[in-house]
């Protein structure tokens, strides 16, 4: 690992907002990183196709809003500190973290709320997969009634941040809720470990 990944490594550990990645663990997300990109920002595009490759996302909505959260400072790009930034919560995070995470992707319009409207077109994404002889609208409509009368906890017909925190804390699996916005173990084992593996082979 060169000198100048080990400098910006110990740069990111005292001054990023991340909490779970150690020294070694740095340097090797830069250089994942950099070994993608060179000397240029990630797109929307080649995040895409981490997420697709790597965690087995399909979902073009979900992926976009995963982008978005990880895009800061919206400029439509992934910088090498966002990435790190993103990743230490998308891989390591505490449900804390995690569900600021999911209720960002979840609230589309950035209004603080997770609307009726947001939640059928959600789930209308994951779940309808292919067109069947019965309108699938009216179920998902079914599902969102069922999902805001155990998770609107001050019945004002949307989810605030309180409302869902509150849900996934009484019941975890809530958490993505609304569609597959993190890594489920496997992957994410799967990606550290090929990280690592660059490591191996490097030094």
């Amino acid at each position: 690992m060169s000198k100048k990944n080990q400098k910006l490594a110990e740069d990111m550990l005292r001054t990023s907002s991340q909490k779970h990645f150690n020294k070694t663990e740095l340097e090797c997300l830069i250089h994942f990183y950099q070994n993608l990109m060179g000397h240029v920002k990630m797109d929307r595009n080649q995040f895409r196709d981490i997420l697709h490759q790597r965690f087995n996302m399909t979902e073009d909505l979900l992926m976009d809003r995963v982008f978005r959260a990880f895009d800061k400072d919206s400029d439509s790009f992934i910088s090498l500190i966002e990435w790190v930034e993103g990743l230490s919560i998308f891989l390591r995070g505490t449900q804390e973290e995690k569900i600021e995470y999911a209720f960002t992707v979840y609230d589309l319009n950035g209004d603080g709320y997770i609307s009726r409207e947001e939640m059928f077109q959600m789930l209308k994404t994951s779940l309808v997969k292919q067109p069947t002889e019965e309108d699938p609208d009216e179920g998902i409509k079914d599902l969102v009634e069922i999902t805001l009368k155990k998770m609107d906890h001050d019945h004002d017909s949307r989810l605030s941040k309180t409302d869902f925190r509150d849900s996934v804390i009484i019941e975890p699996l809530l958490l993505e809720a609304f569609g597959p916005c993190l890594p489920d173990e496997k992957c994410a084992c799967a990606f550290e470990n090929q990280v690592l593996v660059v490591k191996k082979h490097r030094g």
